[in-house]
C-alpha cells in the first residue's frame, strides 16, 4: 500500500486550518503543517487536531514547503507520495482522494489540481490571480508545449521526483518552478479539476498589490530563466 504525506505551510490561519486537517482523508499517513512565523494560535490549533507542526521563520511559500521536505528526510519510512495543500481552506481537503488517483492507478508522476472556473465559487480567485495564471500557462505552453492551465497549490508529486526537481525558491515562485522542472524534465503529469471556494480570511500573497506584484514577478522570472536557459 503506497503511502502519503500532506505539507501545509500556514501563515496565521488559525480560523481554517483545523478545518483542513480535519477533512484529510483517514488514508494520509501524516500531515506537516509549517507555522511559517504566525502572530496567532496557528501552530497550537494544528497540534491539536493531530498534525506535525514545524516552526520556518524565514517568512516566504518556498520556505516552509522545503522545510517540509527537510523533515520528510528525517523519518526512517519515506513517502511514495508527497501532497501540498494550504492551509486556507479554500481547497477542498477531500479531494486528495482523487488527487493521487492518478498516480496510484496510472503512475503518474506529478498531478496539479486546477481550479476551473466552472467548479469555482465567485470572486475565490482575485482578477489579478487569474491573469496570474493566464499568462503563466500561456508562456509555458508557448515555450514548452505543455498542457498546464494552473498554477493550483492542490498538487501531489511521488516522493522520489520530488527530490529530483531539487526545489530551490524560497517565496512566490514555488509552484511555477515545481511545475517547469516536471517539464524540463520530462516527467509525466495531469491536471485534474478541482474544487475551490472562497479562502478564510485575507490571502497574504494575492489580497495586496505588493504581493501579487512581487508574485508576477518571480512567477515569470522563472519563466524566462527556465526558456533561455
Amino acid at each position: 500500500m503506497k503511502s502519503s504525506i500532506v505539507i501545509i505551510p500556514a501563515f496565521n490561519e488559525e480560523q481554517s486550518i483545523g478545518k483542513v486537517i480535519q477533512e484529510i482523508p483517514s488514508s494520509v499517513r501524516e500531515i506537516i503543517v509549517i507555522d511559517n512565523n504566525s502572530t496567532d494560535t496557528t501552530a497550537l490549533v494544528a497540534a491539536k487536531y493531530g498534525a506535525t507542526v514545524l516552526s520556518e521563520t524565514r517568512k516566504g511559500y518556498g520556505y516552509a514547503c522545503l522545510k517540509g521536505m527537510d523533515y520528510i528526510t528525517t523519518l526512517d519510512v519515506k513517502p511514495d507520495i508527497v501532497v501540498f495543500l494550504d492551509g486556507d481552506y479554500s481547497d477542498y481537503p477531500e479531494d486528495l482522494t482523487q488527487l493521487v488517483a492518478p498516480i496510484l492507478i496510472d503512475d503518474i508522476d506529478f498531478v496539479v489540481g486546477a481550479r476551473v472556473a466552472s467548479m469555482r465559487e465567485k470572486h475565490a480567485m482575485t482578477p489579478q490571480q487569474i491573469f496570474g495564471n493566464w499568462l503563466a500557462t500561456t508562456l509555458m505552453k508557448f515555450f514548452f508545449k505543455a498542457k498546464f492551465t494552473d498554477l493550483g497549490p492542490f498538487r501531489a508529486i511521488k516522493y522520489d521526483q520530488l527530490l529530483l526537481l531539487q526545489m530551490e525558491d524560497k517565496t512566490y515562485g514555488w509552484t511555477v518552478e515545481m511545475q517547469l522542472k516536471v517539464l524540463k524534465q520530462k516527467m509525466s503529469y495531469l491536471e485534474i479539476p478541482v474544487r475551490y471556494k472562497n479562502r478564510i480570511g485575507v490571502s497574504k500573497v494575492s489580497g495586496t498589490v505588493k504581493g501579487s506584484v512581487m508574485a508576477g514577478i518571480k512567477i515569470i522570472g522563472w519563466i524566462f530563466k527556465y526558456t533561455f536557459k
